[in-house]
């Protein structure tokens, strides 16, 4: 299984615009609510999350991997990816301003590790990153994303 096939088409979206570092977690979950990957609840929870904790989400410079603990409001494990046009602060000392913002959410800990640990894996490589920048369309993404296989299929939730 790759990354590319916990995030469809619908997921993705590229060059739009945000006011803040909320707006851009909000867009994040729009991808997921879209996939049917997650309802309006888990954004809500990825922005408390921020709101908490501060800006630990910002894992690099220009990448924010916005997320919640895995809850009811998580139907799946997948991804969404948000290129911003312009880039937002999310009051990270160190890697400001934020461009990729990519919202995770899995159904518990062992799925969100694989994801989290494959995405690492891609988004490692600044030949990737820099691919992920100019993509342009969400099949190019699928497709840079596709380099990272996941090691395990994450467990699906049983309804």
């Amino acid at each position: 299984m790759f990354l590319s096939m916990v995030m469809p088409d619908s997921a993705i979206a590229l060059d739009v615009y945000a006011d803040d570092w909320h707006e851009a977690i909000q867009l994040a979950g729009r991808g997921l609510e879209a996939s049917g990957v997650a309802d309006r609840a888990y954004t809500r929870a990825m922005i408390q999350e921020v709101e908490k904790h501060g800006p630990y989400i910002v894992v690099a410079p220009g990448i924010a991997l916005a997320h919640a603990l895995p809850c009811a409001a998580v139907h799946d494990t997948g991804l969404s990816l948000v290129r911003l046009a312009e880039p937002v602060r999310f009051g990270h000392y160190r890697y400001d301003p934020v461009r990729l913002v990519i919202g995770v959410a899995a159904t518990d800990e062992h799925a969100d590790l694989v994801i989290v640990s494959a995405l690492a894996g891609v988004l490692a490589d600044p030949m990737n990153l820099d691919q992920l920048l100019t993509a342009t369309s969400p099949s190019e993404v699928r497709r840079i994303l596709s380099d990272g296989e996941l090691p395990v299929m994450p467990r699906q939730r049983t309804h």
